[in-house]
């Protein structure tokens, strides 16, 4: 079952993603003196609560929810799945969380250290994914633009998705070339939206991903000045809703295993996962067979050294006064018991 979401009211979140837009560093009224303490839930090994699970996807598309892999375990629980979406980016998906509209979703590394950021305690993350080698995003321009570096992009305009991993993308490869987010036009648009303005040529950059990157690889002549390789090497993590991590292990546990499984199966076969997702993103195979040889979508446990490396895009962001606050990854990862209880042993790879 599709079930939309259409947020109601500003989030915290919002306020942070507005913040970035103006380039204060000051904490909203709403925010000033609150401490994100951490809320590590504990319960004991296995069991479940929820007879539902509410799980999101975004318009680039879900190969778990393409192949249906988890209806066929959930049902034998007795338990039913929602898919919650579209959303269009991982900014919206954790709106949602936060509202309580979606119990697990997969995001990139920065939305949950913005939501850390705006005092959302509710959003954890229960497992990390493989990194890539980052060929599945980049800065671009058309191929006839005067913009031939990443020194160019001074006082351009650029198209991304603010609080997502484009963010973290544009702000490292902007360190690269001595220059800060400050130092560009920021036009925010969700990844579709960017999409348009860059075809358009209402944008002269655009932080780009797939899908929509491959797909605009294959109609309009384009240049990367920066892809994601050495940047966004944590390739993102599964989330979920505090309150129901606690209640529902079990649940957790199950969904990791058969995401983990498809995951492996894509990896493997990505011609056949590019079928799978087609009917899904409305995109031609053979350009979605380019988006799944380019991603990785095995899972990994989140080991202290994860944990760690997240903790250092935290602190960037805080140091480049990109967000607020510093925080501590850590308080938004389950307790040690807990995490033990849902992280499938295959998980803890190499």
């Amino acid at each position: 079952m599709k079930i939309p979401f259409l947020p109601q009211r500003r989030t915290a979140l919002k306020r942070i993603v507005q913040y970035t837009m103006v380039g204060f560093f000051a904490l909203s009224t709403s925010l000033a003196g609150n401490q994100i303490q951490s809320t590590q839930a504990q319960t004991k090994p296995g069991g479940f609560k929820s007879k539902v699970i509410n799980l999101a996807y975004q318009t680039s598309g879900d190969i778990v929810k393409a192949k249906k892999a988890v209806e066929p375990r959930f049902k034998a629980l007795g338990v039913t799945v929602n898919w919650v979406g579209p959303f269009p980016a991982g900014p919206q998906l954790i709106e949602a969380m936060n509202a309580g509209k979606v119990d697990i979703g997969s995001v990139g590394e920065t939305p949950p250290i913005f939501s850390q950021a705006a005092g959302i305690t509710e959003v954890i993350y229960i497992a990390g994914r493989t990194p890539s080698k980052g060929l599945g995003q980049g800065i671009v321009v058309r191929a006839n633009s005067p913009i031939k570096k990443l020194s160019d992009l001074k006082g351009k305009k650029v198209a991304f998705q603010r609080g997502s991993n484009a963010h973290y993308l544009l702000a490292k490869a902007l360190k690269e070339a001595n220059l800060k987010i400050s130092d560009v036009q920021v036009v925010g648009l969700t990844p579709s939206e960017a999409r348009d303005a860059f075809i358009q040529d209402k944008v002269e950059v655009w932080v780009a991903g797939d899908p929509f990157l491959a797909l605009v690889e294959k109609s309009i002549p384009i240049r990367n000045l920066r892809n994601a390789s050495g940047i966004n090497t944590l390739n993102g993590f599964y989330i979920a809703r505090r309150q129901f991590v606690s209640e529902n292990p079990e649940l957790v546990r199950a969904f990791l295993e058969e995401a983990n499984k498809i995951g492996e199966w894509a990896d493997n076969n990505p011609a056949e996962a590019a079928k799978a997702l087609a009917s899904e993103v409305k995109i031609e195979p053979s350009v979605l067979e380019t988006v799944t040889r380019r991603a990785v979508r095995r899972l990994r446990a989140l080991t202290p050294s994860i944990i760690a490396e997240q903790q250092q895009v935290a602190d960037f962001y805080f140091q480049e006064k990109v967000i607020p606050r510093k925080i501590n990854v850590k308080d938004a990862v389950p307790s040690p018991d807990l995490l033990r209880a849902i992280t499938p042993p295959k998980l803890y790879r190499k």
